[in-house]
Protein backbone atom coordinates (compact mmCIF):
# COMPACT_ATOMS: atom_id res chain seq x y z
CA UNK A 1 0.00 0.00 0.00
CA UNK A 2 1.38 3.18 -0.94
CA UNK A 3 2.22 4.79 2.46
CA UNK A 4 0.19 8.45 1.15
CA UNK A 5 -3.27 6.28 2.01
CA UNK A 6 -2.30 5.87 5.09
CA UNK A 7 -4.07 8.72 7.07
CA UNK A 8 -1.43 9.20 9.80
CA UNK A 9 1.34 9.23 7.36
CA UNK A 10 -0.68 11.76 5.25
CA UNK A 11 -1.20 13.68 8.47
CA UNK A 12 2.47 14.25 8.78
CA UNK A 13 3.41 14.45 4.70
CA UNK A 14 0.75 17.49 4.95
CA UNK A 15 2.71 18.83 8.06
CA UNK A 16 5.95 18.80 5.97
CA UNK A 17 4.46 20.53 2.78
CA UNK A 18 3.82 23.00 4.70
CA UNK A 19 6.45 23.59 7.44
CA UNK A 20 8.90 23.45 4.34
CA UNK A 21 7.41 25.82 2.03
CA UNK A 22 7.26 28.11 4.61
CA UNK A 23 11.34 27.32 5.46
CA UNK A 24 12.50 27.67 2.11
CA UNK A 25 10.99 31.37 1.74
CA UNK A 26 12.54 31.61 5.28
CA UNK A 27 15.78 30.98 3.69
CA UNK A 28 15.46 33.69 1.28
CA UNK A 29 13.70 36.31 3.22
CA UNK A 30 15.55 36.72 6.65
CA UNK A 31 19.10 37.25 4.89
CA UNK A 32 16.98 39.54 2.27
CA UNK A 33 15.12 41.21 5.27
CA UNK A 34 18.88 42.29 6.45
CA UNK A 35 20.47 42.97 3.09
CA UNK A 36 17.93 45.25 1.41
CA UNK A 37 15.83 46.42 4.13
CA UNK A 38 18.75 46.75 7.40
CA UNK A 39 21.66 47.58 4.63
CA UNK A 40 23.78 44.67 6.49
CA UNK A 41 27.03 44.40 5.84
CA UNK A 42 29.07 41.01 5.09
CA UNK A 43 29.68 40.00 8.82
CA UNK A 44 26.26 41.02 9.90
CA UNK A 45 24.97 38.56 7.30
CA UNK A 46 27.35 36.21 8.04
CA UNK A 47 26.47 36.64 12.20
CA UNK A 48 22.85 36.19 10.84
CA UNK A 49 23.37 32.75 9.29
CA UNK A 50 25.87 31.80 12.41
CA UNK A 51 22.59 32.69 14.80
CA UNK A 52 20.40 30.65 12.56
CA UNK A 53 22.24 27.29 13.55
CA UNK A 54 23.93 28.46 17.09
CA UNK A 55 21.25 26.42 18.90
CA UNK A 56 22.52 22.70 17.19
CA UNK A 57 25.76 23.39 19.13
CA UNK A 58 24.24 24.98 22.42
CA UNK A 59 21.49 22.95 23.05
CA UNK A 60 21.88 19.92 20.44
CA UNK A 61 22.56 17.27 22.93
CA UNK A 62 20.08 17.90 25.65
CA UNK A 63 17.14 18.25 23.03
CA UNK A 64 17.78 14.47 21.97
CA UNK A 65 17.41 13.59 25.58
CA UNK A 66 14.68 15.78 26.12
CA UNK A 67 13.17 14.70 23.40
CA UNK A 68 13.56 10.86 24.35
CA UNK A 69 11.96 11.67 27.84
CA UNK A 70 8.52 12.93 25.54
CA UNK A 71 5.84 12.33 23.25
CA UNK A 72 7.42 13.55 19.68
CA UNK A 73 4.47 14.82 17.86
CA UNK A 74 4.07 17.21 21.39
CA UNK A 75 7.59 18.74 20.77
CA UNK A 76 6.76 18.80 16.95
CA UNK A 77 3.28 20.72 17.61
CA UNK A 78 4.69 23.18 19.82
CA UNK A 79 7.93 23.71 18.15
CA UNK A 80 5.93 24.85 15.15
CA UNK A 81 3.51 27.23 16.62
CA UNK A 82 6.91 28.73 18.40
CA UNK A 83 8.50 29.72 15.54
CA UNK A 84 5.73 31.12 13.84
CA UNK A 85 4.58 33.42 16.38
CA UNK A 86 8.99 34.39 16.98
CA UNK A 87 8.41 35.11 12.89
CA UNK A 88 5.47 37.09 12.79
CA UNK A 89 7.38 39.69 14.95
CA UNK A 90 9.79 40.60 12.38
CA UNK A 91 6.93 41.94 10.09
CA UNK A 92 5.08 43.81 12.90
CA UNK A 93 8.24 45.80 13.88
CA UNK A 94 8.81 46.81 9.94
CA UNK A 95 4.99 48.01 9.99
CA UNK A 96 6.01 49.93 13.43
CA UNK A 97 9.52 50.93 11.89
CA UNK A 98 10.91 49.65 14.28
CA UNK A 99 12.98 46.90 13.13
CA UNK A 100 16.92 46.22 13.76
CA UNK A 101 19.35 43.49 12.92
CA UNK A 102 19.51 42.58 16.39
CA UNK A 103 16.10 41.66 16.49
CA UNK A 104 16.99 39.68 13.00
CA UNK A 105 19.30 37.74 15.39
CA UNK A 106 17.26 36.95 18.32
CA UNK A 107 14.65 35.70 16.17
CA UNK A 108 17.25 33.72 14.16
CA UNK A 109 18.27 32.25 17.46
CA UNK A 110 14.53 31.45 18.66
CA UNK A 111 14.18 29.69 15.07
CA UNK A 112 17.38 27.57 15.99
CA UNK A 113 16.26 26.29 19.11
CA UNK A 114 12.54 25.22 18.30
CA UNK A 115 14.22 23.80 14.93
CA UNK A 116 16.78 21.75 16.92
CA UNK A 117 13.62 20.14 18.98
CA UNK A 118 11.57 19.91 15.94
CA UNK A 119 14.23 18.11 14.33
CA UNK A 120 14.96 15.61 16.73
CA UNK A 121 11.35 14.63 17.19
CA UNK A 122 10.09 14.55 13.50
CA UNK A 123 13.14 11.99 12.30
CA UNK A 124 12.39 10.07 15.58
CA UNK A 125 8.82 9.69 15.18
CA UNK A 126 9.10 8.79 11.75
CA UNK A 127 10.00 4.74 12.16
CA UNK A 128 6.82 4.68 14.84
CA UNK A 129 5.01 5.97 12.51
CA UNK A 130 5.64 3.46 9.49
CA UNK A 131 7.75 1.01 11.11
CA UNK A 132 11.78 0.27 10.22
CA UNK A 133 10.97 -1.82 7.00
CA UNK A 134 9.44 1.11 5.50
CA UNK A 135 12.11 3.73 6.40
CA UNK A 136 13.26 4.60 3.13
CA UNK A 137 9.84 4.95 1.33
CA UNK A 138 8.88 7.24 3.96
CA UNK A 139 12.22 9.35 3.87
CA UNK A 140 11.92 9.52 -0.02
CA UNK A 141 8.42 10.68 0.11
CA UNK A 142 9.39 13.17 3.13
CA UNK A 143 12.32 13.74 0.77
CA UNK A 144 10.14 14.58 -2.37
CA UNK A 145 8.58 17.35 -0.43
CA UNK A 146 11.42 19.12 0.56
CA UNK A 147 12.45 19.16 -2.82
CA UNK A 148 9.67 20.37 -4.46
CA UNK A 149 9.40 23.09 -1.93
CA UNK A 150 12.85 23.79 -2.68
CA UNK A 151 11.99 24.27 -6.33
CA UNK A 152 8.76 26.54 -6.31
CA UNK A 153 9.35 28.05 -3.02
CA UNK A 154 12.22 30.32 -3.57
CA UNK A 155 11.39 31.25 -6.84
CA UNK A 156 7.67 32.36 -5.01
CA UNK A 157 8.87 33.33 -2.88
CA UNK A 158 11.82 36.10 -4.57
CA UNK A 159 8.90 37.23 -6.35
CA UNK A 160 6.47 37.59 -3.01
CA UNK A 161 10.11 39.24 -1.18
CA UNK A 162 9.74 41.53 -4.75
CA UNK A 163 6.10 42.59 -4.43
CA UNK A 164 5.43 43.12 -0.66
CA UNK A 165 8.88 43.23 0.48
CA UNK A 166 10.85 40.82 2.66
CA UNK A 167 9.91 41.25 5.84
CA UNK A 168 5.77 41.03 4.96
CA UNK A 169 6.58 38.09 2.60
CA UNK A 170 7.66 36.60 5.94
CA UNK A 171 3.54 36.01 6.94
CA UNK A 172 3.39 33.23 4.70
CA UNK A 173 5.91 31.24 6.35
CA UNK A 174 3.90 32.23 9.28
CA UNK A 175 1.28 30.27 7.76
CA UNK A 176 3.51 27.59 6.73
CA UNK A 177 4.30 26.68 10.27
CA UNK A 178 1.01 27.20 11.74
CA UNK A 179 -0.90 24.98 9.01
CA UNK A 180 1.67 22.11 9.91
CA UNK A 181 1.12 21.79 13.62
CA UNK A 182 -2.86 21.80 12.77
CA UNK A 183 -2.32 19.19 10.50
CA UNK A 184 0.01 17.06 13.05
CA UNK A 185 -2.60 17.60 15.21
CA UNK A 186 -4.71 15.42 13.18
CA UNK A 187 -2.34 12.22 13.45
CA UNK A 188 -4.73 9.68 15.65
CA UNK A 189 -1.71 6.63 16.06
CA UNK A 190 -1.19 6.75 19.73
CA UNK A 191 2.42 7.02 20.50
CA UNK A 192 3.86 4.87 22.92
CA UNK A 193 6.54 6.07 25.27
CA UNK A 194 9.42 3.78 25.97
CA UNK A 195 9.33 2.77 29.77
CA UNK A 196 13.17 3.13 31.03
CA UNK A 197 14.42 4.21 34.63
CA UNK A 198 14.56 7.66 34.35
CA UNK A 199 18.28 8.40 35.11
CA UNK A 200 20.34 12.25 35.32
CA UNK A 201 19.88 14.56 31.99
CA UNK A 202 23.90 14.06 31.35
CA UNK A 203 24.00 10.53 31.60
CA UNK A 204 21.73 10.03 29.06
CA UNK A 205 23.18 12.99 26.53
CA UNK A 206 26.34 10.70 27.06
CA UNK A 207 24.98 7.70 26.01
CA UNK A 208 23.40 9.03 22.77
CA UNK A 209 27.31 10.23 22.07
CA UNK A 210 28.88 7.26 23.26
CA UNK A 211 26.44 5.21 20.71
CA UNK A 212 27.48 7.47 17.71
CA UNK A 213 31.08 8.42 18.06
CA UNK A 214 31.44 4.60 18.99
CA UNK A 215 29.70 3.15 16.12
CA UNK A 216 31.88 2.95 13.25
CA UNK A 217 29.73 3.85 10.32
CA UNK A 218 27.91 6.47 11.75
CA UNK A 219 31.12 8.18 12.73
CA UNK A 220 31.88 8.34 9.41
CA UNK A 221 28.74 9.37 8.41
CA UNK A 222 28.67 12.32 11.09
CA UNK A 223 32.28 13.21 9.51
CA UNK A 224 31.56 13.75 6.14
CA UNK A 225 28.13 15.64 6.66
CA UNK A 226 29.66 18.32 8.95
CA UNK A 227 32.30 18.87 6.60
CA UNK A 228 30.28 19.32 3.71
CA UNK A 229 27.79 20.99 6.02
CA UNK A 230 30.79 23.53 6.79
CA UNK A 231 32.03 24.43 3.75
CA UNK A 232 28.47 24.47 2.73
CA UNK A 233 27.85 27.48 4.70
CA UNK A 234 30.66 29.21 4.31
CA UNK A 235 29.50 29.99 0.63
CA UNK A 236 25.90 30.85 1.59
CA UNK A 237 26.59 34.26 2.50
CA UNK A 238 28.99 34.96 -0.23
CA UNK A 239 26.43 33.17 -3.14
CA UNK A 240 24.26 35.77 -1.77
CA UNK A 241 26.35 38.44 -1.73
CA UNK A 242 27.57 37.88 -5.56
CA UNK A 243 23.92 37.70 -6.46
CA UNK A 244 22.31 40.76 -4.74
CA UNK A 245 24.78 43.01 -4.65
CA UNK A 246 27.90 42.21 -7.42
CA UNK A 247 26.10 41.06 -9.98
CA UNK A 248 22.46 43.43 -8.77
CA UNK A 249 20.19 40.59 -9.47
CA UNK A 250 16.35 40.87 -8.33
CA UNK A 251 14.64 39.00 -5.54
CA UNK A 252 12.69 36.98 -8.14
CA UNK A 253 15.84 35.91 -10.22
CA UNK A 254 17.71 35.00 -7.06
CA UNK A 255 15.05 32.84 -6.50
CA UNK A 256 14.32 30.90 -9.79
CA UNK A 257 18.24 30.45 -9.85
CA UNK A 258 18.19 29.10 -6.58
CA UNK A 259 14.91 26.98 -7.09
CA UNK A 260 17.09 24.82 -9.85
CA UNK A 261 18.70 22.92 -6.70
CA UNK A 262 14.51 21.78 -5.89
CA UNK A 263 14.33 20.25 -9.63
CA UNK A 264 17.96 18.55 -8.99
CA UNK A 265 16.78 17.40 -5.80
CA UNK A 266 13.42 16.02 -7.37
CA UNK A 267 15.37 13.92 -10.02
CA UNK A 268 17.66 12.53 -7.07
CA UNK A 269 14.65 11.14 -4.91
CA UNK A 270 13.14 9.19 -8.22
CA UNK A 271 16.54 8.15 -9.08
CA UNK A 272 17.74 7.32 -5.41
CA UNK A 273 16.13 4.07 -5.57
CA UNK A 274 17.59 2.53 -8.41
CA UNK A 275 21.27 4.22 -8.01
CA UNK A 276 21.38 2.48 -4.50
CA UNK A 277 20.47 -0.53 -6.02
CA UNK A 278 22.47 -0.92 -9.33
CA UNK A 279 25.67 0.94 -7.08
CA UNK A 280 25.20 -0.34 -3.53
CA UNK A 281 24.00 1.96 -0.56
CA UNK A 282 27.48 2.36 0.55
CA UNK A 283 28.66 3.46 -2.51
CA UNK A 284 25.76 6.12 -3.16
CA UNK A 285 26.51 7.79 -0.32
CA UNK A 286 30.03 9.27 -1.39
CA UNK A 287 29.29 9.36 -4.47
CA UNK A 288 26.74 11.49 -4.10
CA UNK A 289 28.98 13.78 -2.37
CA UNK A 290 32.26 13.49 -4.42
CA UNK A 291 30.12 14.31 -7.32
CA UNK A 292 28.93 17.80 -7.41
CA UNK A 293 31.23 18.95 -4.90
CA UNK A 294 33.89 20.15 -7.81
CA UNK A 295 30.90 22.45 -9.94
CA UNK A 296 31.50 24.84 -6.75
CA UNK A 297 34.61 25.64 -8.39
CA UNK A 298 32.65 27.21 -10.91
CA UNK A 299 30.90 30.16 -8.97
CA UNK A 300 33.97 32.55 -9.02
CA UNK A 301 33.61 33.07 -12.75
CA UNK A 302 29.11 33.61 -12.81
CA UNK A 303 28.88 36.87 -14.24
CA UNK A 304 24.94 38.29 -15.12
CA UNK A 305 24.97 37.02 -18.07
CA UNK A 306 24.82 33.60 -20.26
CA UNK A 307 27.35 32.23 -17.44
CA UNK A 308 24.33 32.14 -15.04
CA UNK A 309 23.94 28.65 -16.46
CA UNK A 310 26.97 27.63 -14.86
CA UNK A 311 25.25 28.67 -11.57
CA UNK A 312 22.00 26.56 -12.45
CA UNK A 313 24.18 23.49 -12.88
CA UNK A 314 25.81 23.74 -10.19
CA UNK A 315 22.12 24.25 -7.93
CA UNK A 316 20.94 21.62 -9.76
CA UNK A 317 23.99 18.52 -9.08
CA UNK A 318 24.07 20.02 -5.76
CA UNK A 319 20.21 19.52 -5.37
CA UNK A 320 20.09 16.07 -6.21
CA UNK A 321 23.47 14.79 -4.64
CA UNK A 322 22.16 16.44 -1.20
CA UNK A 323 18.29 14.49 -1.78
CA UNK A 324 20.42 11.11 -2.80
CA UNK A 325 22.68 11.46 0.47
CA UNK A 326 19.93 12.91 2.84
CA UNK A 327 17.78 9.72 1.75
CA UNK A 328 20.24 6.75 2.00
CA UNK A 329 22.48 7.95 4.80
CA UNK A 330 19.42 8.69 6.98
CA UNK A 331 17.11 5.56 6.08
CA UNK A 332 20.45 3.93 7.78
CA UNK A 333 20.92 5.74 10.71
CA UNK A 334 17.17 5.37 11.31
CA UNK A 335 17.47 1.73 10.78
CA UNK A 336 20.73 0.76 13.13
CA UNK A 337 19.61 2.75 15.99
CA UNK A 338 17.44 1.32 18.66
CA UNK A 339 14.13 2.78 19.82
CA UNK A 340 14.92 4.43 22.76
CA UNK A 341 17.75 6.31 21.80
CA UNK A 342 16.91 7.60 18.48
CA UNK A 343 16.34 11.45 19.67
CA UNK A 344 19.67 11.39 21.31
CA UNK A 345 21.06 9.74 18.00
CA UNK A 346 19.53 12.10 16.12
CA UNK A 347 20.55 14.74 18.30
CA UNK A 348 23.80 14.07 18.54
CA UNK A 349 24.65 13.56 14.44
CA UNK A 350 22.94 16.64 14.18
CA UNK A 351 24.63 18.65 17.45
CA UNK A 352 28.14 17.37 15.18
CA UNK A 353 27.17 18.31 11.38
CA UNK A 354 24.49 21.33 12.31
CA UNK A 355 27.36 22.50 14.85
CA UNK A 356 29.72 23.01 12.28
CA UNK A 357 27.01 25.44 10.21
CA UNK A 358 27.47 28.54 12.36
CA UNK A 359 31.02 28.76 11.94
CA UNK A 360 30.94 28.41 8.52
CA UNK A 361 28.76 31.38 8.15
CA UNK A 362 30.86 33.73 10.10
CA UNK A 363 34.03 32.62 8.30
CA UNK A 364 32.12 32.91 5.23
CA UNK A 365 31.36 36.34 6.13
CA UNK A 366 34.28 37.84 7.05
CA UNK A 367 36.15 36.17 4.38
CA UNK A 368 33.89 38.08 2.15
CA UNK A 369 34.63 41.59 3.50
CA UNK A 370 38.60 40.59 3.51
CA UNK A 371 39.57 38.64 0.60
CA UNK A 372 36.10 39.04 -1.74
CA UNK A 373 33.08 37.29 -2.03
CA UNK A 374 34.93 35.36 -5.12
CA UNK A 375 37.89 34.61 -3.80
CA UNK A 376 35.34 33.05 -0.33
CA UNK A 377 33.57 30.89 -2.96
CA UNK A 378 37.48 29.81 -4.17
CA UNK A 379 37.99 28.24 -0.67
CA UNK A 380 34.78 26.88 0.47
CA UNK A 381 35.17 24.93 -2.76
CA UNK A 382 38.47 23.57 -2.15
CA UNK A 383 36.91 22.41 1.33
CA UNK A 384 33.73 20.66 0.04
CA UNK A 385 36.10 18.28 -2.07
CA UNK A 386 37.83 16.69 0.84
CA UNK A 387 34.00 15.71 2.38
CA UNK A 388 33.59 12.70 0.56
CA UNK A 389 36.60 11.27 2.22
CA UNK A 390 35.35 10.76 5.35
CA UNK A 391 32.92 7.67 3.41
CA UNK A 392 35.68 6.70 0.88
CA UNK A 393 38.04 5.76 3.91
CA UNK A 394 35.43 3.58 5.58
CA UNK A 395 34.28 0.11 5.04
CA UNK A 396 30.93 1.97 3.36
CA UNK A 397 32.99 2.34 0.46
CA UNK A 398 32.38 -0.94 -1.10
CA UNK A 399 28.64 -1.82 1.54
CA UNK A 400 26.48 -3.20 -1.00
CA UNK A 401 23.84 -3.48 1.62
CA UNK A 402 24.43 -1.17 5.06
CA UNK A 403 23.92 -3.59 8.23
CA UNK A 404 20.32 -2.67 10.27
CA UNK A 405 19.66 -3.24 13.91
CA UNK A 406 18.79 -6.65 14.95
CA UNK A 407 15.22 -6.39 16.53
CA UNK A 408 15.53 -9.21 19.21
CA UNK A 409 18.17 -7.23 21.38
Amino acid sequence: MNLLHDRDFRGLFLADSASQVGSQLLLLALPLVAVTALHASALELGVLTACETLAFVVIGLPAGAIVDRLRKRAVMVVSDWARALALASVPLAWWLDALTIYQLYVVALVLGVFTVFFDAAYQSYLPHLVGRERLVEGNSALEVVRTVAQLGGPSVGGYLIQFLTAPFALVVTVAGFAWSALCLGTIRKRETRQERPRTHLVKEIGEGVRFVLGHPLLRRIAGCTATANLFGAMAQPAILLLLARELGLGAGTIGLLLAVAGLGGVLGALANRRLSARLGQGPTIWLAIAVPAPLMFVLPWVQADWRLILFAVFEFCTGAGTVIYNVTQLSFRQAVTPEPLLGRMNATIRFVVWGTLPLGGVLGGALSEVIGVRDALLVAACGSCLAFLWVFTSPLRGMRELPVLDVRQ
